[in-house]
């Protein structure tokens, strides 16, 4: 699940959280003071912080600019307060998000993945008709069968994809796929060829690749 820094100065309720955060699959770290937790978090910088605003040491609300002035880690507020002046005060601070005690593991375990989800980049993937694109893990399929594409074959196919639709002219894609200003025409028709042939399909005969004679070449799904 996530890697989680506690910090609760109430040793019972800190015992508590522990033992069912850990049993919720998260890997937790606690401590009751906030220089503790300071030191735990330019140590080893977790997924999120837990913050408790009743510290022994520290006002919460101080202990939480420190940790701004350190990280930029998801910090979730625990406070004894539903006050809305107290809780715009928090999230001014830098607070993520809150929550009101008393609240149970499983609240707060599911504000950490409601968190966490909003922090994760979404995967980049480009369907047209058939052809499935996935750019991050740099894979394509067809029909539901990988694709086996060189490297520069894969940037061409994600380029045309990404821009289904539209003509692209030659200069584009030297400029997009091959990273220069200029270059041999050749070029770009032979790694054509070989990604048709990939696709099963011939110039003569496009389903998917089509080229826009004088123009440039296009990608659409067929029968578009």
């Amino acid at each position: 699940m996530a890697t989680l820094l506690l910090v609760e100065d109430d040793e019972h309720v800190r015992r508590a959280l522990l033992r069912e955060l850990t049993g919720l699959g998260h890997a937790v770290r606690s401590v009751g003071r906030a220089l503790d937790a300071l030191r735990e978090l330019t140590a080893d910088v977790p997924d999120v912080v837990i913050l408790d605003l009743g510290l022994p040491d520290l006002d919460g609300g101080e202990a939480l600019k420190m940790i701004r002035a350190v990280s930029q880690v998801p910090v979730i507020v625990a406070t004894a307060r539903d006050d809305e002046r107290e809780v715009i005060r928090l999230l001014r601070a830098g607070a993520d998000d809150y929550v009101v005690k008393p609240f149970s593991a499983g609240h707060l375990s599911a504000r950490v993945e409601a968190r966490l989800r909003r922090l994760r980049p979404r995967r980049e993937t480009v369907r047209v008709g058939g052809l499935l694109v996935d750019v991050d893990r740099r894979e394509a399929s067809l029909d539901g069968a990988p694709l086996r594409l060189s490297r520069r074959e894969f940037d061409l196919l994600a380029f045309l994809a990404r821009n289904a639709g539209r003509v692209v002219r030659r200069r584009e894609l030297l400029s997009e796929v091959w990273q220069q200003p200029y270059g041999d025409d050749q070029t770009i028709d032979v790694h054509l060829s070989w990604l048709r042939r990939k696709l099963g399909e011939k110039a003569s005969a496009p389903r998917y690749l089509h080229t826009v004679r004088g123009v440039g070449f296009m990608l659409t799904e067929p029968g578009d």
